[in-house]
């Protein structure tokens, strides 16, 4: 009588051969290794946002100073201090006055987001200036090279 139960319970119970394991296995590695990159990219397209954002917004405190005084200028530096935490999370901000091509002292400026070396945004360079002109300087090695339209406006996606 108690073979008899124990085969019962044998018959009841059934598990996963090492074949069947191994093909799942498998199968979760190729979806990882498909995943995983687009997941990264699209976490690095969501961060570069933020440099869009602040230097618009940037800009917009820049001509709300200029309608005040006439001028970009504080002094020698621009007269709107850059973003700074916890709004600058993923990039640095610099505001530059521009003399280049005639402009009056005070009359022109470039702002410049540059991502932090220690985010995955390293390698990436914003600008805006005051006639909303925006250019992509520099882009991270695995994005490849500059596209040719890269000096007319902020490339958030892979060339």
């Amino acid at each position: 009588m108690p073979n008899e139960q124990a085969r019962e319970l044998m018959r009841g119970e059934r598990g996963f051969t090492l074949v069947e394991l191994m093909i799942v296995v498998g199968i979760i590695s190729i979806i990882a290794a498909i995943a995983i990159p687009s997941y990264n990219d699209y976490v690095r397209r969501s961060q570069l946002t933020e440099a869009f954002n602040n230097l618009a917004a940037y800009r917009v405190k820049m001509e709300q100073y200029y309608q005040d005084n006439r001028s970009y200028a504080n002094g020698a530096n621009c007269g709107v201090a850059a973003p700074a935490a916890p709004d600058a999370k993923y990039f640095g901000y610099a505001c530059a006055l521009d003399t280049t091509g005639g402009a009056a002292a005070g009359q022109s400026y470039r702002l410049t987001a540059t991502g932090v070396a220690a985010s995955s945004v390293n390698g990436f360079s914003f600008t805006i200036n005051e006639r909303n002109a925006k250019a992509t300087t520099a882009m991270a090695t695995d994005w490849g090279s500059l596209p040719a339209n890269a000096g007319s406006v902020w490339v958030d996606k892979k060339p």
